[in-house]
């Protein structure tokens, strides 16, 4: 018994220092560089991009309320806005509304870089007007903020990466490496007439890409929890999604005479065995990046947890599933959006059908999900068919890249305080479609993100301090810089 317990203290001993040992040897991949000079931003900057969010450049989806006005307009207004951009970089319009710039390196063997955004943005609901503090196509600056529908997403990527060009030309910059600047006309409504096209003309003209970045991930502040430090978080991958819509048909009739199931019941207890069985937890590629880039950052319980995954896989997934920002990180997840089934209070009606929306996990299939969906709600009657627009989850970007560096760099001049981290975004870009361009696809827009401003997205009172324009402005310039000034990959 005692050789037994002994065995037992030893193991105990022997794991408990294998655990402390690499929670102090837990290497931070922070980098260390000098912060860069903060270059003044022209005062008409900010004007600039009130201005453009008075242009209603609204992806609705009834293809009917488009107007095309407003995206002529739009780019009228870049022509005028940004003289040397228009005159110095080449424009090729892609189904009349999105743009791609090419500022031509003089350095053909780099590869070039693409700078992306989109100019359409979401409609503001009109019972939703009157919530709003400032009229979202007024373009208003007020207490040094700039308030309009587009504001952070994602006119703050355009408009920075073209006042940071013009700034560049201003200085007689050359670049050695081609910076392509590409901005989709419906990323709002899937990207298809703009990104996909855009990417399409692209590969024909043979353009293999350094890089690619993309709006996305912020800096987030007091919503990693655990730690109170600013996170900048860069996408690496992003979710796949698709819709199922199911459908079934039972005889209806009279609702005085009901028969034991109806085509309500069966597309209910579908709907409730789906939500019963969701998808298994996972930690994926970027997921693990995440968690060896913050963990070193970490209280020492967080620390330890990260910088030992395996011993601590069930507490990491059970903090992270009980919040559904950090479900979805771990999980492919289940979302009914649409159901109905029925016309009038006493009739049973024929059909019924519901709508289920799934956000998939990268290394997990559109196929996957349709088999998991089969096989959970296990009835033949019920008809599984895919929607019209449904995307796989793209593939993990290096975060050991000339990109990945690059964009880290620019982060830590820029923003010298924050803790700088790979990370899944869970909603869908545009970058999506351009990884036939490039295998290093990113998403990290440079302003902060708190809980003052997260709910603005797609919502009411969407808006960006002059501050956090002017330091984005800063952020694309460096950025430039630090891609076409380097003889190097």
């Amino acid at each position: 018994m005692k050789k037994i317990l002994f065995a037992l203290l030893l193991l105990i001993v022997v794991i408990v220092g294998y655990i402390l040992y690499n929670t102090f040897t837990f290497p931070s991949k922070q980098i260390t560089v000098a912060p860069a000079s903060k270059i003044s931003i022209p005062a008409d900057a900010k004007e600039h991009l009130a201005k453009a969010l008075t242009i209603r450049t609204i992806s609705n989806e009834n293809p009917e309320d488009f107007d095309s006005t407003a995206f002529y307009e739009f780019g009228q207004f870049v022509k005028n806005t940004y003289p040397l951009t228009d005159s110095l970089l080449e424009l090729t319009n892609i189904n009349e509304f999105s743009m791609i710039f090419k500022w031509e390196g003089s350095d053909t063997s780099l590869k070039p870089v693409i700078l992306m955004g989109h100019l359409d943005v979401v409609p503001v609901a009109t019972e939703n007007l009157e919530k709003w503090y400032i009229d979202p196509f007024a373009g208003i600056i007020k207490d040094g903020v700039i308030w309009g529908r587009g504001a952070i997403d994602d006119k703050i990527s355009v408009i920075g990466n073209l006042e940071a060009v013009e700034l560049l030309l201003k200085e007689g910059v050359k670049p050695q490496r081609t910076i392509y600047l590409c901005y989709g006309h419906d990323e709002e409504l899937g990207g298809l007439n703009g990104a996909v096209a855009i990417v399409k003309y692209l590969k024909e003209k043979d353009v293999e890409a350094e890089f690619v970045l993309d709006e996305g991930f912020a800096i987030t502040q007091g919503l990693i929890p655990g730690t109170d430090k600013d996170i900048a978080l860069i996408g690496t991958a992003e979710k796949g999604f698709v819709t199922l819509n199911l459908s079934i048909a039972i005889e209806g009739g009279h609702s005085s005479m009901p028969k034991e199931e109806t085509a309500i019941d069966a597309i209910s207890k579908a709907v409730a065995r789906l939500k019963d069985n969701p998808f298994p937890a996972e930690i994926t590629q970027p997921v693990q990046d995440f968690m060896s880039h913050i963990g070193p950052e970490m209280p020492f319980t967080q620390k330890m947890a990260f910088a030992n995954p395996t011993i601590f896989r069930p507490m990491i997934i059970s903090t992270l599933e009980k919040k559904p920002s950090g479900n979805a990180l771990i999980r492919t997840t289940t979302a009914p959006t649409i159901i109905n089934g029925g016309i009038k209070e006493n009739v049973i009606p024929y059909e019924a059908h519901a709508s289920i929306n799934f956000r998939i996990l990268p290394g997990t299939s559109i196929e996957d999900v349709k088999e998991h969906v089969i096989n959970t709600i296990a009835d033949d009657r019920i008809e599984v068919k895919e929607g019209s627009f449904n995307s796989e989850a793209p593939k993990s970007s290096s975060v050991n890249s000339f990109g990945y560096n690059t964009i880290h760099t620019t982060i830590k001049q820029i923003f010298p305080q924050v803790v700088v981290t790979p990370n899944l975004v869970i909603g869908a870009t545009d970058s999506r479609y351009y990884y036939p361009l490039s295998s290093n696809v990113y998403r990290f827009t440079p302003f902060y993100l708190n809980s003052e401003n997260i709910s603005t997205f797609h919502g009411i009172n969407e808006r960006i301090s002059v501050n956090d324009f002017e330091n984005a402005i800063r952020f694309y310039a460096q950025l430039i810089r630090n891609s076409i000034e380097l003889n190097h990959q």
